[in-house]
């Protein structure tokens, strides 16, 4: 039996969380339900079947299984469990209710799970705004009335009795109808004990209107120390109205400002067309919902209109602008069997497209719930919000009844009354919302800026972790360079033709996936040379492959993979050391145990992998290229960048041993990879990212991934990591400094030198614009240049 538990709000159930039958997941130590719908990933390891949280922790087991079953898990993930419906709470994730409703922790309305359910309505806001302006009417009047008696000559207009009453007329509205929602949440946070800033608010409120009424209905039941120089009782009502208004009017204010932190994701999401155009055979093309289109549906996409989803190019060309998911402007050419992704801007050709992911499924939806699930997390910074938070409202409490107590006992008459205007300031004024907001808005607004640059991050700790890494170790192929080799020299031996020796090479890579291979493989193609069906196909991860035809074994790898097989390359060595010092990669050819030849790879590399690099260094970063090439290769490509390091000749486990050897040494790395071969090198680092496609994306294999391969990403997920914490150190210091000068100020310390003692309707407006200038902050990323 599974235990639930929860809060019961109305007709919802708000879930703190769930636990289940134990699974623990050896990668990050969460609980998972082997039994759940659908199930959960699982791993199977020497007979035992291990469960995972998600794709990424359970690659990372298979990657090296010895590493988490012998250290154990590690530290449980800052994530929460991630809901797809219902609502969900941005401070406090693990809150999660069936429909609308405020959160019982912090009391702030809850948000839809799904960001594919954000509608441009907020039943909240309409609310707020209502109550505000019903508010603002009713405390008009009593804000002039209450005012008019400080005012030489107006105060004889109305009797102080009818002035009271009709104060008493005016605000009960304002505090029983408009502050309802403050008195409910903060009612409801006392029943689990979750104080929070409507805690305060109710309390300061509560006190200032329950003391004035009392006043004016039996003032006889105060003590001397209320009362003023003409034995009378001062009322508050006008206190307890203005300040309902001011933060009806901060709400207002911080909703509006909220709703605009997810925008990017939002603008992201309204890329994609309501509409597609399908091809019927035999009938002209329709125009249907985006809904209506099924996988294997042939689309036409004309000039200037969004591609409707992912898919492939059946027939015709064209230019592609992907810069809304990979942040590069420059338009991709796409031919025939070229992957397209939905809610990219296609240029000035036609072109046919056979459908492929829809709803759900496709690049935007994925990357959407990422984005969402990560805005979602906590960072290691928070937990310093955290621990202030947990015993703040005891402390501003604690704080409120001492200016009381020392108002009563040393301050001027009415030392009463004094104590009490200074008790609900201190109440008001410490409001911890700002303190609350100060991390997850700059979170929220971080990851969806991230996301319009091409730069995913799994989880707010990646993203802190990532602006403290000192290293960054890359691999070659396809991250420093292209990704698309091909073939430049064909050089074969002992009397074998060119043809022969490409024949064996294709042959032996027809199944493989690895950017060499299909280096040889688009060459051959070219050729109108096919591949012969070998037979004990194996390969050798780091090294090459080998398979069987008749009587005869092929082999085709590196020079490391034919010393091993006992295959001589003297002949061959000084044409190889000349080809590797000019940047190729050189596969060595055999059949049996003699060689038939090399061949010769070049992979460009990147454009812009100069720039990058220096960039990075002038960061304070240390630059490793890590690749299984030779050295001579690896240090032909090196040679134009900005590389402090290489390790070359490097398999799986070299790399796996370089990245802990870093690490050891007291290094913070970050490691870029392709996410496959490289699986155990980003497990073992500090944060792991991977260089991929729109496809790639599906995988959510990585901590970051940079999508479109683009390296100069990788910058800008290191300045996105740097702004964002430097966004949030900001708004935390804001929370910090606002609390330690205004509840001093509130509680009267400048009373004795200037006799300054503040307003609780100065304190309400204060509150909740400490609010608004942590959100305001938090909003400048939206705009910032990474």
């Amino acid at each position: 039996m599974s235990a639930i538990a929860f809060f019961k709000v109305g007709t919802n159930k708000m879930t703190l969380h769930t636990n289940s039958e134990p699974a623990t997941d050896p990668v990050c130590g969460m609980t998972v339900d082997p039994a759940q719908t659908p199930p959960p990933e699982s791993r199977n390891h020497e007979g035992e079947r291990y469960y995972f949280c998600c794709t990424g922790c359970a690659e990372k087991f298979i990657a090296d299984p010895s590493k988490f079953l012998n250290e154990g898990p590690m530290a449980p993930p800052t994530r929460s469990v991630q809901h797809t419906t219902g609502y969900i709470c941005p401070m406090d994730p693990e809150v999660w209710s069936e429909g609308p409703d405020a959160c019982p922790i912090c009391g702030m309305a809850l948000e839809p799970a799904n960001p594919l359910e954000v509608s441009d309505e907020n039943p909240e806001l309409d609310d707020m705004r209502q109550r505000f302006w019903v508010a603002a009417i009713f405390t008009a009047p009593v804000f002039a009335i209450a005012m008019s008696e400080h005012v030489p000559g107006l105060g004889a207009i109305m009797s102080a009795e009818w002035s009271g009453w009709l104060q008493f007329v005016l605000s009960t509205p304002v505090v029983l109808w408009a502050g309802l929602p403050f008195f409910e949440r903060g009612w409801r946070s006392i029943s689990p004990w979750h104080p929070n800033m409507f805690t305060l608010i109710a309390l300061g409120t509560g006190a200032a209107y329950l003391f004035s009424l009392l006043a004016l209905l039996a003032p006889g039941m105060f003590p001397t120390g209320f009362q003023g120089e003409d034995g009378a009782l001062d009322l508050y009502f006008e206190a307890a109205a203005v300040i309902i208004t001011l933060v009806l009017l901060g709400q207002i204010l911080e909703l509006g400002a909220r709703g605009r932190t997810g925008e990017a994701l939002r603008l992201l999401l309204d890329l994609a067309p309501k509409t597609a155009r399908r091809i019927v055979e035999g009938k002209p093309d329709e125009d249907i919902p985006l809904e209506n289109i099924y996988a294997g549906d042939i689309l036409r996409v004309l000039p200037g209109e969004s591609i409707p989803t992912d898919g492939v190019i059946s027939t015709g060309a064209s230019a592609v602008d992907e810069s809304m998911v990979t942040g590069e402007p420059i338009p991709v050419e796409k031919t025939p069997g070229d992957l397209v992704v939905g809610g990219t801007l296609n240029g000035l050709g036609t072109f046919t497209m056979r459908a492929d992911a829809v709803g759900g499924d496709t690049v935007l939806a994925r990357i959407a719930t990422m984005v969402s699930e990560a805005q979602r997390s906590r960072a290691p910074i928070q937990r310093v919000a955290d621990k202030v938070a947990g015993f703040f409202v005891p402390a501003v409490a604690l704080s409120a009844l001492a200016a009381f107590l020392a108002w009563s006992i040393w301050g001027p008459s009415p030392a009463l009354a004094h104590g009490l205007i200074a008790a609900v300031s201190v109440l008001i004024i410490a409001c911890p919302c700002a303190l609350g907001l100060a991390t997850p808005m700059s979170i929220m607004v971080g990851m969806g800026r991230g996301a319009k640059a091409g730069v995913l991050i799994r989880d707010a700790e990646v993203l802190e972790r990532l602006g403290e890494a000192d290293t960054i170790v890359l691999d070659k192929t396809g991250t420093v360079t292209e990704g698309k080799p091909s073939v430049t020299d064909i050089l074969p031996q002992n009397g074998i033709s060119e043809k022969e020796l490409l024949e064996l090479a294709v042959s032996l890579e027809a199944t493989s996936e690895h950017p060499l291979a299909n280096a040889i493989l688009d060459d051959a193609a070219k050729r109108g040379i096919t591949p012969i069906a070998l037979e004990e196909f194996k390969s050798v991860t780091g090294l090459g492959v080998q398979g069987r035809k008749d009587s005869e074994t092929y082999i085709l790898g590196n020079a490391e993979f034919m010393r091993r097989e006992g295959i001589e390359t003297t002949d061959v060595e000084e044409q190889s050391a000349k080809l590797r010092s000019a940047g190729a990669t050189v596969v060595y050819c055999a059949i049996n145990d003699s060689l038939i030849g090399i061949l010769s790879i070049t992979d460009p590399v990147k454009e812009n992998a100069d720039t990058t690099l220096q960039a990075l260094k002038a960061f304070g970063m240390h630059t490793v290229l890590l690749t299984g090439d030779a050295r001579a290769t690896a240090e032909a490509v090196a040679s134009s960048l900005a590389i402090d390091m290489i390790e070359a000749d490097a398999s799986p486990e070299d790399k796996l041993a370089t990245i802990k050897r870093l690490r050891q040494e007291g290094r913070v790395v970050a490691m870029v990879g392709d996410g496959i071969n490289d699986a155990p090198a980003l497990a073992e680092a500090d944060i792991g990212i991977a260089m991929g496609t729109g496809t790639d994306i599906a995988m959510e294999s990585a901590d970051v991934t940079l999508v479109g391969g683009n390296l100069e990403a990788l910058l800008r997920a290191r300045r996105l990591s740097v702004m964002t914490m430097r966004n949030i150190r900001q708004n935390l210091f804001l929370a910090f400094v606002y609390n330690a000068v205004g509840v001093p100020i509130a509680a009267g310390v400048l009373y004795p030198f200037f006799g300054l003692l503040l307003s609780p309707m100065i304190a309400a407006a204060a509150m909740s614009l400490s609010s608004v200038s942590v959100i305001t902050n938090a909003l400048r990323l939206r705009s910032a240049k990474i």
